[in-house]
């Protein structure tokens, strides 16, 4: 079969369309947002017919990804690791539904928190809701156990967590595609009623689902994925999940390693094999990319005396990414570390576009605060989140998608009148609405700005679920119309654009201003389009 130079994610894309997925559902969110681009602009996948529109939130994706498994087919649904925290409820209940189609989760951990607010580790979502979970050592085993993940769900009638990290998404390397297989026929499950969670039926599946665990536990013995490789010094044993097997073996020449190794790319952790590993040596070093999950495990099964070293104990740093250095530290290997560069590069501070509208937006609204203190502006998560930083220094938080409505509403009840909340068109969709729906409930003095670029901004220029109905949702959620109010947020209105926020900061009640011009990257990506169109058009005519 062809041969593709993939990103992790790209792979992933590529196995989910072999795998014969008839939708993916996902909202925009790095390390994840390539998958499903990939398959947006796939000729292939257009040809198939999958679906993979983005969705509101990653609820909604998890929950229309459910919908289409219901129906008999394969979907995938992917987002990042906080994403998973949006999607949780509908996560963990699908455990217990089961799947009827093939169910893949693809949740993408971003260690070293590149571009999120915390490091979390899916594993834990995926040990939480007792289903197995896939972790790629590579681009090739991220195409290959994609497809598996969706034999798997069918298999055993359960979702199955794939679960990568930054690095392995976003670095190629050669891919080899298998056979694509047909999209599923549309078929309901045999037990209509199989995914009504009430509690007389949730209670049974609960038991079913405990039920399986021993035979997840067969398969990932079995499948291949776990790997056992014997070593001749038994002084130590290794075991490396997912893409810290990698880094182990670029430590070494050849990738031979001298001790007994366990790589693990398949959960849950096979304890027969952890057990022969543990028996065999002096000491273990666990290897994983994010929280000592496995590790703590071991410690549990086997506190038999034995050292096990790895993040807990501080053999490998608790916070941040895995790389091949702390990994050869780990191993008293020679480290080649370099220079320090910090004297010959300055560190740069990432800055809004240049011509952004939130520069605008921002100013007039620091003018509009001078006359109170600082301290007021709740805000959230999008590129104007980059406003926290000199010089603009704007905005006084971000918490999660959607927190800057609500924690304006807490704040101003805590007696902070004004409170401003700061939000993306975007981001109101994905999970602001609501938080404005209880501000009108509470008739909370707040002043919201929703800064209306047209697009999903942060994460490359997706489509926006808001797009040209932002004043239509505000004024369904109940805000009066009279305190709606739209300014342009360019230079040439600052003064203008100042005397609107002046106004509604005073305002006793629930006010909205939406500051809407285009972003300036989607726009310039727009101008070259139609200059490529037009110059096509005239050479086709000459």
């Amino acid at each position: 079969m062809k041969k593709l130079l993939l990103l992790g994610d790209e792979a992933i894309a590529q196995g989910a369309i072999d795998a014969g997925i008839s939708g993916v559902y996902a909202y925009p969110g790095t390390p994840s947002t390539e998958i499903t681009e990939y398959i947006q602009a796939s000729k292939e996948a257009k040809d198939k017919h999958i679906k993979s529109q983005w969705s509101a939130n990653e609820k909604t994706a998890m929950e229309t990804a459910i919908g289409m498994s219901y129906a008999g087919k394969k979907a995938l649904v992917c987002m990042k690791h906080v994403g998973l925290n949006v999607a949780a409820d509908a996560f963990i209940n699908s455990s217990i539904t089961g799947a009827n189609g093939g169910l893949v989760v693809l949740s993408a951990d971003d260690p070293s928190m590149h571009s999120s607010q915390n490091e979390q580790d899916s594993r834990f979502y995926g040990k939480f809701a007792m289903i197995p979970i896939m972790e790629p050592s590579n681009q090739q085993e991220a195409y290959d156990m994609t497809r598996y993940a969706f034999e798997l769900s069918e298999k055993f009638g359960v979702p199955v967590l794939l679960r990568v990290t930054t690095r392995l998404a976003h670095s190629r390397s050669g891919v080899v595609r298998k056979e694509d297989l047909p999209q599923n026929e549309m078929h309901l499950p045999s037990d209509l009623r199989q995914f009504v969670l009430l509690p007389s039926i949730a209670r049974k599946q609960y038991n079913t689902l405990l039920g399986k665990q021993m035979a997840f536990e067969e398969d990932a013995e079995k499948s291949g994925y776990n790997t056992f490789i014997e070593g001749k010094d038994k002084s130590l044993g290794i075991i490396a999940c997912g893409l810290a097997y990698n880094y182990l073996i670029e430590n070494y020449e050849n990738g031979k390693v001298p001790f007994p190794m366990l790589k693990i790319c398949q959960y849950p952790a096979p304890v027969s094999m952890v057990k022969k590993l543990y028996d065999m040596v002096d000491e273990l070093l666990v290897l994983e990319e994010g929280y000592p999950i496995l590790e703590e495990l071991i410690r549990g099964y086997l506190n038999n005396g034995k050292k096990v070293r790895g993040r807990l104990d501080g053999t490998i740093p608790r916070a941040g990414e895995l790389n091949p250095n702390i990994v050869a530290k780990a191993l008293h290997l020679p480290v080649a570390e370099g220079f320090d560069i910090s004297e010959i590069l300055k560190g740069r501070p990432p800055l809004l576009c240049d011509g952004c509208s939130h520069w605008d937006s921002f100013n007039a609204l620091n003018e509009a605060l001078e006359p109170y203190s600082s301290g007021r502006v709740l805000s959230d998560i999008g590129c104007y989140t980059l406003s926290a930083l000199p010089p603009l220094q704007a905005i006084n938080s971000c918490v999660d998608m959607g927190a800057s409505i609500t924690m304006a509403i807490g704040a101003a009840e805590a007696g902070l009148v004004p409170a401003v909340a700061a939000i993306g068109d975007s981001t109101f969709t994905h999970s602001g609405i609501t938080g404005l729906l209880d501000a009108v409930n509470h008739k909370a003095p707040i002043t919201v700005l929703i800064m209306d670029n047209s697009t999903t901004g942060m994460t490359g220029g997706q489509e926006s679920s808001a797009y040209g109905r932002v004043e239509d949702i505000v004024k369904g959620v109940g805000v009066e119309e009279s305190h709606i109010r739209e300014i342009k947020p360019l230079k040439r209105f600052h003064e203008e654009n100042v005397k609107v926020f002046k106004e509604e900061l005073e305002y006793d009640g629930v006010s909205v201003i939406i500051a809407r011009r285009e972003c300036i990257q989607t726009l310039a990506r727009k101008m070259k389009e139609k200059a490529r169109l037009k110059r096509e058009q005239k050479e086709a005519s000459a």
